[in-house]
């Protein structure tokens, strides 16, 4: 009689010890992705995945749901620690900060704006002589 052998496999349990929330806030759309410090995506979304259609995703309650579906996620991974990275101005922003204090137990170690800025200006076009 043969004894057979099942191999069990595990699922490996994502531990990461500093997570960043990359936040692009667009007119259009909000984005949300959740990352590790060097940048490899573990969750990311955007707020048509919530049922938000039209003008209703650049909404801060859209962001706000969008924020806590992703870290709800993430807290099954531990997290308690987060920093984040906000790209753009737009109401969206606000929505994000209220869904993590909702959640709470997680604490913001910082917040880095990433919006890029414009240095200098097109060349006017210059005047017609007379």
């Amino acid at each position: 009689m043969a004894i057979k052998k099942t191999a069990s496999k595990k699922k490996k349990s994502i531990k990461i010890s500093s997570w960043l929330l990359h936040l692009q806030a667009s007119p259009n759309n909000t984005i949300v992705t959740l990352t590790d410090e060097n940048g490899n995506k573990i969750l990311g979304w955007w707020t048509g995945l919530v049922w938000y259609k039209g003008s209703k995703q650049s909404t801060p309650y859209a962001a706000e749901m969008l924020t806590k579906q992703i870290l709800m996620e993430a807290k099954n991974w531990w997290l308690t620690q987060i920093g984040i990275i906000i790209k753009w101005i737009w109401l969206s922003r606000d929505g994000v900060f209220k869904a993590i204090n909702d959640l709470g137990g997680i604490d913001i170690t910082y917040i880095k704006e990433a919006t890029p800025i414009q240095f200098g200006w097109c060349k006017w076009k210059r005047a017609r002589r007379i």
